[in-house]
């Protein structure tokens, strides 16, 4: 479906398009939260989005566990997320490791230096000799295991393909010459339009270079304007000056020691935005595990910080905190006043314009007439989503007066009024204390 802002009502095609500015169904409150994207550099896998989960079997599809060093980013982004769309943006440079010998040629599947460690085990089966049973291990792990009469027999597995003319017993025959390839701006290229059909919160983007990063913010850009799909980005040091943006200021320190720099911090604080509620903030979140802050701020630089719209970490009581939920936005107008500089707000708009595109998309489009009948199912299809907003404190103050559905110019066009008061955490305590006379 077709969707995005307007400025004036001449879209073509059929579609939701929302404008969220200061004051100016039965809708689901099951919207998608908890979702975070990320490109992903590594040693193995295709050139497609897999879903991740803290069960999933990341073996097969990255090559590598959870608990290693490889996933530290997807790792950090799941201490909070539901789950990650990982796209691996080097799957198809370099090249494939393999290996032949005993008239048996493997190949790894996919391209990268994960290969390496594939070897393949030939066994004579020792209650029928004309059977082997054909193991794959990645490092010492059998990943495939097959009994087979013959080399005919032999089928591909998730991790390597087969070529064989007989099949000799060995010790392990492994593979060789796969090499990692260089990322490319054609391969940010085909991960965006990867995405382009699917939903998620926060993308995350783990990388120092200034390009990748404008790319990113770009994109970001696009899908909420151009599109009508709400999602933020957190990326490090990058002035966006756009509640899109979350700009990532410093990093931490692991409880083991290791150093999560700001670019590679965007993954828990992508993870944090996502899997926070739409009535629930970040400010004094305590990032998980770690025990200092890798750049250490006087009261001075983190109020300046804080005015320059960085999202920064800090120490409090032995904790390691979110200063403030904040994204990048610095610049303040009537239509983006300072409400909209706070993470907690923009997911409460955000989720009233997915809730309603989606809403209006599956049950509205070509489904119902445009009439005041009509108009009045979608009116209170919105206003059972501001009610439970507000019920959970997501939202204050609504009345159904509020929102207001008309036609738009053209007998296929409604057109949505709707005033909201999103909520925010408390933050500041001011409070004043006067000794008895």
């Amino acid at each position: 479906m077709a969707g995005g802002t307007w400025t004036t009502q001449n879209k073509v095609r059929p579609g939701a398009y929302v404008n969220v500015q200061s004051n100016s169904m039965n809708v689901s409150m099951d919207g998608v939260r908890g979702v975070v994207t990320m490109p992903w550099v590594g040693g193995w896998g295709a050139s497609e989005v897999v879903e991740v989960t803290a069960t999933t079997n990341t073996l097969n599809l990255l090559g590598y566990g959870l608990g290693t060093t490889e996933m530290l980013t997807i790792r950090e982004a799941l201490k909070r997320a539901n789950r990650i769309l990982v796209y691996r943006v080097n799957a198809l440079s370099g090249t494939q490791a393999e290996a032949s010998g005993g008239g048996l040629s493997v190949r790894a599947k996919h391209r990268g230096v994960r290969g390496n460690d594939i070897s393949v085990r030939v066994i004579v089966d020792i209650d029928d000799t004309d059977y082997h049973t054909v193991e794959t291990l990645m490092d010492t792990t059998v990943v495939d295991a097959q009994r087979v009469n013959g080399a005919s027999e032999l089928a591909n597995n998730d991790f390597v393909t087969f070529h064989a003319t007989s099949l000799e017993p060995n010790a392990g025959l492994r593979l060789n010459g796969g090499e990692d390839g260089d990322v490319t701006t054609a391969d940010f290229a085909r991960y965006f339009e990867a995405l382009d059909h699917l939903d998620f919160n926060v993308m995350a983007l783990p990388f120092d270079d200034a390009g990748v990063k404008a790319l990113g913010v770009a994109y970001i850009r696009r899908q909420r304007e151009d599109e009508g799909k709400k999602c933020q980005i957190a990326v490090a040091n990058t002035q966006a000056d756009h509640e899109a943006v979350i700009n990532v200021r410093n990093g931490v320190i692991l409880g083991e020691g290791t150093i999560i720099s700001p670019h590679l911090a965007t993954a828990w604080v992508a993870g944090a935005t996502a899997g926070a509620n739409v009535n629930q903030s970040n400010t004094y979140s305590v990032y998980d595990g770690a025990i200092d802050a890798t750049e250490q701020l006087t009261n001075t630089e983190i109020i300046r910080s804080l005015q320059n719209g960085e999202f920064l970490f800090v120490k409090n009581n032995g904790r390691i905190v979110v200063e403030q939920d904040i994204n990048s936005l610095t610049t303040f107008t009537t239509e983006r006043n300072q409400s909209f500089s706070k993470n907690r707000v923009v997911r409460v708009l955000d989720f009233i314009s997915n809730a309603v595109r989606e809403t209006f998309s599956t049950k509205f489009i070509g489904q119902v007439t445009n009439n005041e009948d009509g108009r009045n199912v979608l009116r209170a299809a919105i206003i059972e989503l501001m009610t439970g907003l507000q019920e959970i404190g997501a939202i204050e103050n609504f009345e159904v007066n509020d929102i207001i559905v008309e036609m738009g110019n053209d007998k296929d066009s409604v057109i949505v009024h709707l005033n909201v008061q999103p909520t925010d955490a408390m933050e500041k305590l001011y409070m004043k204390v006067e000794a008895k006379k």
